[in-house]
């Protein structure tokens, strides 16, 4: 029997599952599953490889915007993670980003087993239009949304601190949303988000 409650380890034993374009082929819609999402290039996929310990789990790519589907990430028979395609890079044809833009919402709207979402977003830069619309349409749909403020190597302590308190005050309004210090190389973070994606995978519907 699965158990229902996911413990941090258990995401490193996440493996890829499959990689759908269309709604058809999104794996079946039973369990829980959390999502990450946000701007290419923002470290979306460094921060998958580095919380599940898998080095090229999912791929990153020195072109942003290579994700062109939503993956699937199988943890176990009952948990899974979901790596969402990027959004602002602009140099994919307006006709494909229309339909990543569909899809992803589609996701959002529909999907019975996502449990939250887990948004990177460049500590050094304030989140962009299309973050806030991401977060603010979480609040309004009472999902959680946890926001790894990825690159956190870059800033000295006293500025690394500024910008958390800073994202944590520009959150308080909304209770299911909270924010933490993160960077893939230089391991900050990385167990405080582990265990955070684990209790919201533990989550009941």
């Amino acid at each position: 029997m699965t158990s229902t409650t996911c413990e941090p380890q258990l995401l490193r034993k996440a493996e890829y599952h499959c990689a759908a374009h269309h709604p058809r082929d999104w794996v079946e819609d039973t369990g829980a599953e959390v999502a990450f999402a946000g701007r290419s290039n923002v470290g979306k996929s460094s921060a998958i490889n580095a919380i599940t310990s898998r080095k090229a789990l999912a791929r990153t790519s020195k072109t942003p915007g290579r994700t062109q589907q939503i993956i699937f990430f199988r943890v176990d028979a009952h948990f899974r993670l979901v790596d969402l395609p990027g959004y602002g890079y602009a140099k994919v044809p307006a006709a494909l980003q229309q339909h990543w833009q569909k899809t992803v919402q589609r996701y959002l709207e529909e999907r019975v087993s996502l449990r939250a979402l887990v948004l990177p977003v460049d500590c050094r830069r304030e989140p962009s239009a299309p973050d806030w619309k991401l977060i603010e349409w979480c609040a309004a749909a009472d999902l959680p949304i946890h926001i790894l403020l990825t690159k956190s190597d870059k800033l000295g302590q006293g500025k690394r601190l500024q910008a958390l308190r800073a994202a944590q005050q520009s959150l308080n309004q909304m209770p299911l949303a909270t924010a933490q210090l993160f960077s893939a190389s230089h391991g900050i973070g990385i167990d405080e988000a582990r265990q955070r994606i684990a209790d919201l995978l533990s989550q009941t519907g």
